[in-house]
């Protein structure tokens, strides 16, 4: 289980858009000439039998549940033997290049949305919708909005390039013994949370009503907040975005007020690990983070302080999200033996398997079967993240991963902005037009490379 490090490349958006499209076709003609370079295409199903490689997409705490399940397999199918590589989160996107690059690719490795297309731009992934069709485990087992995740992650239709094993949700943290002090019910849709954040508030004491991120991180919330008050449940209206449809920008113009009168000043410049610590130590009634940070309130307040629910519902009880990253499972097309390593991810997105690596992760499964087990029904917030992503009650509005400008126009480009929208240097208007101008753009150019 050696950790192989490696350091990441940096290059603009457009550039690294115009290398991936020029390596693509470079790669093409290598393959054609040469046969399998090691990167993509090549492959075969193989004998069923012999060693795969996985490259876990996230190593750390999910080293000890990998090896548990790779024992479990290797158990069930002994004529198999699996090769664990872990790499840490921020470094994998990196690992992927420089093997697409040099070769090396493995035969499964972790996926997630929000990487997902540039591996499908380089044509180093297998499409796995029609395994997924033919195999008794997963038929109809998979949550449909991590489905829906996927295929719109990877821009190419209907097609899926991964098999979902998780995601996490975006979620409204209350504590329970303030709002049962002040007589609140729990703040279910965005009126009540507009109201609970006003009533719990006392500046002068250091008590606050909400905390809003800032910092790193900031756009995403922002969207939800947006989204999730206006109703609107598409990204795109044809080749236009709607970030800055009026509704949207007045939810956002709501939103943003609440700095400073229900919330800390300092909260223009937290992230979520300062926003988080802030809360778990201080006497503020809300926060919005997802799952992901369970156990630190855990620690932090003990189960009975507070509670999670997936972000406010409208009045008439529907509920609008921004997606959230979904994990996953690629099959590479370089593999000497899909056979064998699609026995891996089939028996990893299996239920058992499945529901205890997210157990162990603190993620949602995407199996569905995971949702009656017990430790799901234990974890309050989890099991209403599942419901609401499984039962149809929740839109997803999926957000264009696939854009190679995305993760720019998403972070750097744009959460100075948002700080100046808080701070009333900048018109909640003014933000989204710009927003919008920029993904209207990005969106023309990628449609325009889908046409090569």
């Amino acid at each position: 289980m050696s950790i192989r490090r490696t350091s990441s490349r940096a290059l603009s958006p457009r550039s690294r858009t115009a290398a991936a499209v020029s390596l693509s076709a470079v790669l093409a003609l290598t393959a054609t000439a040469c046969g399998d370079d090691g990167s993509g295409g090549g492959g075969s199903e193989g004998s069923g039998k012999g060693e795969i490689t996985l490259w876990d997409n996230n190593t750390g705490e999910r080293r000890d549940i990998w090896a548990q399940i790779i024992k479990d397999f290797e158990k069930e199918n002994p004529d198999i033997h699996v090769k664990y590589v872990g790499i840490p989160i921020d470094q994998v996107q990196a690992k992927y290049d420089t093997a697409i690059d040099g070769g090396g690719l493995p035969d499964v490795g972790g996926v997630t949305t929000a990487y997902l297309s540039n591996l499908v731009v380089r044509d180093v992934l297998e499409p796995v919708g029609d395994r997924i069709d033919a195999s008794g485990g997963l038929k109809g087992k998979l949550v449909p909005t991590m489905v829906d995740g996927v295929k719109a992650a990877g821009g190419r239709g209907d097609k899926m390039y991964s098999v979902p094993t998780s995601s996490n949700n975006g979620t409204l943290w209350y504590r329970t013994d303030l709002f049962d002090a002040a007589g609140l019910e729990a703040p279910t849709s965005w009126s009540s949370f507009y109201a609970a954040a006003e009533k719990l508030t006392a500046a002068g004491k250091n008590k606050f009503g909400y905390t809003i991120r800032g910092g790193a991180g900031s756009i995403a919330p922002a969207m939800d907040a947006m989204y999730g008050q206006s109703g609107i449940s598409e990204f795109w209206d044809g080749d236009k975005t709607t970030v800055n449809d009026p509704k949207n920008v007045a939810a956002l113009e709501k939103y943003v007020a609440l700095y400073k009168k229900v919330t800390p000043s300092a909260d223009v410049n937290n992230d979520f690990i300062k926003m988080v610590a802030q809360w778990d130590n201080g006497t503020i009634g809300m926060l919005t983070h997802n799952l992901a940070s369970y156990q630190n309130h855990v620690e932090a307040l003990g189960k009975e302080k507070f509670k999670g629910l997936p972000y406010p519902t409208q009045e008439d009880g529907s509920r609008v999200q921004v997606s959230n990253p979904v994990d996953g499972l690629g099959l590479f097309k370089n593999s000497k033996n899909k056979a064998a390593a699609w026995k891996l991810i089939e028996f990893a997105a299996s239920h058992k398997s499945n529901s205890a690596w997210n157990a162990s992760a603190g993620s949602i499964p995407a199996n569905t079967d995971a949702a009656a087990d017990a430790w799901i029904q234990e974890a309050e917030p989890t099991a209403a993240a599942m419901k609401a992503l499984s039962d149809g009650s929740t839109k997803i509005v999926n957000l264009p991963y696939y854009l190679p400008d995305w993760n720019t126009i998403s972070k750097s480009g744009n959460e100075p902005n948002f700080q100046k929208v808080l701070l009333g240097d900048m018109s909640a208007k003014d933000f989204a037009d710009k927003l919008a101008k920029e993904l209207n753009a990005a969106q023309a150019e990628w449609k325009e490379q889908q046409k090569g």
